[in-house]
């Protein structure tokens, strides 16, 4: 199984970027999605997850009402839409999958995409 994070860049408060993870093969089957981030000199925190069966989400209260995760079954790709991002939301984001119930320990997930950086200038 092979994750494939892309859609990180630098842009200034206020705004917007979308990140894709990409799944090989049938990773996402049966199986939860998550992103997390990491900042810099801090521990990986959950962000967003979804089931890829129903499409159910669930946020971290820093992120609600400005990123959304969504999916596309067709292309087997996860999205991270991030809107009105802050400087705090800087840090390197990772997409993992696992299965069962969705959960916001990193040590529950067992596939990694590489991470991509998010830079949020004020």
């Amino acid at each position: 199984v092979q994750l494939q994070a892309c859609g990180g860049g630098s842009v200034q408060a206020g705004g917007s970027l979308r990140l894709s993870c990409a799944a090989s093969g049938r990773a996402f089957s049966q199986s939860t999605t998550a992103w997390f981030r990491q900042p810099p000199g801090k521990e990986r925190e959950f962000v967003a997850g979804i089931y890829w069966s129903g499409g159910s989400t669930y946020y971290a209260d820093s992120v609600k009402g400005r990123f959304a995760i969504s999916k596309d079954n067709a292309k087997n790709t996860v999205y991270l839409q991030m809107n009105n991002l802050k400087p705090e939301d800087t840090a390197v984001y990772y997409c993992a999958t696992a299965k069962g119930v969705l959960s916001t320990r990193p040590n529950n997930y067992n596939y990694w995409g590489q991470g991509t950086q998010v830079t949020v200038s004020s």
